[in-house]
């Protein structure tokens, strides 16, 4: 078998997607050594954090939410919100001198001819661009998913995923039910509650595991017990949720037979952290309903059989990162088309092609951009090291 070309690994490396993940990644590879250009196709960074609800806040605490380098100003609070934190990666760029090319979205990226002093080229509108290295950090919640209920396209009332809402003040009045169970979900349907709208219900299709969010433990008590057994934490989690969170059963949400951890670790799931749910369900302002079937006119149909006719529904149903076009080509994804390695972990068929920012750790999100540029840049210059070892130098051969 005839040895495998090598690839040029001098070409600057290209990082995809200007978020934390993409950004975090950059000044580790800028620290190591490596120039590194970042292509974003919005016109601003963290342009998916600034689209999201008014009202968002983080769920982990600055000391967590900070990327390598630069800290959350005390300024934010303990819960930062949507405004400071994208005010924050503005910064993070101007501290760390990142080159970021706005308005230059991606179309796909392909393997470079051999020789081509390139392992990748990176087309854009203004061409392709060759590099030694990719990370591709256009994130896991890239596309709104909203699910294809049949007649979904007849319903005469209002629908919009939750990447379209903004605040509450246009659902003042109206009846409103709220799809999806998760932390979006229910912060919307509590903040819809609480701000006018005439009534509100939630369509939960698994109970939710539901967490005060009173401190940052949560998160620490994820990376405590990352080394003990499923089964165990999932014992523990159930028994803390029962002591930290009321029976809500009688209200029409029963409590969780599976586990946080399992959830987690099978569907990339995390805990509901309580920003005032939990109340709001307790004195009925929030009701719980079964999960959504179809749509028949201006009728939702439940799972249980039951009809509503809600003025505006909003699905919260969670996002695909949607990578066919960028990578598709490239067999490095899975049937569901997420990546098949992340991290500092490459596919055999496509070195130095990394993904940063595809999974949802109970540690925390913007904890792991850290934890994933950091393996990476380390990666890259092994890489390049081994690399150079396996360069012939002058003088290497007798005269």
């Amino acid at each position: 078998m005839p040895p495998t070309p090598r690839r040029d690994l001098s070409a600057p490396p290209i990082v995809i997607g200007a978020g934390p993940h993409g950004l975090a990644a950059a000044a580790l590879l800028n620290r190591s050594g490596e120039p590194t250009v970042i292509l974003e196709r919005s016109d601003r960074v963290g342009a998916s954090w600034a689209q999201r609800y008014d009202h968002l806040r983080l769920h982990t605490t600055p000391g967590t939410s900070k990327l390598p380098g630069l800290s959350v100003p005390r300024q934010a609070g303990p819960w930062v919100s949507r405004d400071d934190y994208v005010r924050y990666l503005e910064r993070y760029v101007a501290h760390h001198r990142l080159d970021v090319r706005l308005t230059t979205p991606v179309e796909r990226i392909e393997r470079a001819e051999p020789g081509s002093g390139a392992q990748w080229l990176v087309h854009t509108p203004d061409g392709p661009l060759p590099t030694g290295a990719v990370v591709v950090a256009t994130g896991r919640c890239h596309t709104p998913n909203l699910p294809r209920w049949p007649g979904r396209s007849m319903f005469t009332g209002t629908l919009l995923h939750s990447a379209h809402y903004r605040s509450p003040a246009p659902y003042r009045g109206r009846d409103v039910l709220v799809v999806g169970a998760g932390n979006s979900g229910t912060e919307i349907a509590s903040v819809l509650a609480g701000a006018g709208a005439g009534r509100v219900r939630i369509a939960v299709r698994t109970p939710p595991n539901i967490l005060p969010r009173s401190s940052a433990r949560w998160h620490a008590a994820g990376r405590l017990t990352e080394a003990l057994p499923l089964r165990w934490r999932d014992r523990t989690s159930l028994l803390t949720q029962r002591l930290a969170v009321p029976d809500l059963t009688s209200r029409g949400l029963s409590r969780p037979c599976i586990g946080l951890y399992t959830r987690n670790a099978h569907e990339g799931i995390n805990p509901v952290l309580d920003h005032g749910f939990v109340d709001a369900v307790r004195s009925g302002r929030v009701d719980p309903v079964a999960a959504v079937q179809a749509f028949d006119g201006p009728d939702v149909i439940l799972t249980d059989g039951t009809r509503l006719r809600p003025d505006t529904v909003i699905a919260a149903t969670g996002y695909r990162p949607n990578l066919h076009d960028l990578v598709g080509s490239l067999g490095v994804l899975d049937e569901d088309g997420h990546p098949l390695t992340v991290g500092a972990q490459t596919h055999p068929a496509a070195p130095r092609l990394y993904f940063a920012g595809y999974t949802n750790p109970l540690t925390g999100v913007l904890r792991q951009a850290g934890i994933e540029a950091r393996a990476i840049a380390q990666a890259l210059r092994r890489e390049k090291a081994r690399a150079t070892l396996r360069t012939p130098q002058l003088g290497s051969f007798p005269a």
